[in-house]
């Protein structure tokens, strides 16, 4: 065997490798985060997994070789996404799992290119959407009616009202992600993409750990009540949701096809789905099934249109319940 062929098996292993950590921990994130909220307060559970995380990253791209200071533009576009992708969009998720399932929840944050596509021709004028993105816009939301709808009366204990909180906060948090996300495309940012996470992600934590010290949770906090569980499950949210998942994701945007990368769009709601019901034991009904299908149809017909054209600069946001935005070709978001 050749010098030349054990590089290129080597080179699809780690290939195979990173798409499945792309799969596998960022579709398992939105159980951990319900697993991880039983027994720590939602908003400074976030706030604290996001601080740790950001300051791994940051540290890691200061004493990378190609370390750029950043500049004082830089801290207030890391601050305004930051809150709108951390406070707004994983808040909003991490919130809505007191009311609805974690599967529920994945399927909804699913929505976010539909945001992004109606943002960027409302915000930036991009023109209007072609027949074929315009498609996908309407079954979307038909397949977000259809969830909404669909959803088995014993999948919370809050009842109605507490399924439209809940639904309510999800898609609020994918619009605040979506206004997060084309918001940093147009403002300046750091050369690296682990610098421009790192420093989002220490901004939005602030938020977080705001908005939770107002709401009274650090008053509320009783650490001996804290369960296991719910330590190991932020730990790997840390770890294994944003900086292994986070690693992966970056090295596949320079070693992989974007179309190829996109496809955690469709499979990440799966996994989640997946786990949330062989897990945790959450209830799915067929009207749920088929809105699940009906949405990742829509995203597809979407992201159809985006592959037609290679050549776009924009840059790129990464999947919401690890990392915010960083640098490269275009893509929708997760949690």
């Amino acid at each position: 065997m050749t010098q030349a062929t054990l590089a290129n098996k080597k080179n699809l292993i780690v290939l195979i490798a990173a798409f499945a950590a792309v799969y596998v921990f960022w579709g398992s994130t939105y159980l951990a985060v319900k697993y991880s909220i039983q027994t720590l307060p939602p908003f400074l559970m976030a706030g604290a997994r996001f601080l740790i995380a950001g300051s791994i990253l940051f540290a890691w791209a200061r004493f990378s070789k190609d370390y750029e200071r950043p500049k004082k533009e830089h801290w207030k576009t890391a601050f305004v996404v930051g809150t709108f992708l951390l406070l707004g969009g994983n808040g909003g998720v991490v919130l809505a799992q007191h009311y609805i399932s974690s599967s529920l929840s994945a399927l909804l944050v699913a929505t976010e290119p539909l945001w992004i596509v109606l943002l960027s021709w409302l915000w930036l004028r991009t023109g209007r959407p072609n027949w074929k993105v315009a498609l996908g816009l309407l079954v979307g939301f038909i397949g977000v009616w259809m969830l909404i709808g669909g959803q088995p009366a014993s999948a919370n204990s809050a009842g109605g009202y507490g399924q439209l909180i809940g639904t309510l906060a999800v898609i609020g948090g994918a619009l605040s992600w979506a206004t997060g996300s084309i918001y940093g495309l147009k403002s300046p940012t750091p050369k690296s993409s682990i610098m421009t996470a790192g420093m989002q992600m220490i901004a939005g934590s602030v938020s977080l750990l705001l908005v939770g010290v107002i709401r009274g949770e650090w008053s509320r906090f009783d650490p001996a009540a804290v369960s296991s569980n719910s330590v190991y499950a932020l730990l790997y949210l840390i770890v294994f949701g944003s900086l292994i998942g986070f690693t992966a994701y970056s090295w596949l945007l320079k070693n992989a096809q974007p179309s190829m990368v996109a496809t955690y769009a469709y499979v990440n709601p799966v996994i989640a789905v997946f786990l949330g019901w062989s897990i945790a034991g959450e209830s799915l009904s067929a009207q749920m099934l088929i809105g699940a299908f009906i949405i990742v149809v829509s995203v597809a017909l979407i992201t159809a249109n985006k592959k037609a054209k290679p050549d776009d600069d924009d840059e790129i946001h990464i999947h919401r319940s690890n990392t915010p935005a960083g640098c490269g070709k275009p893509a929708t978001a997760s949690i």
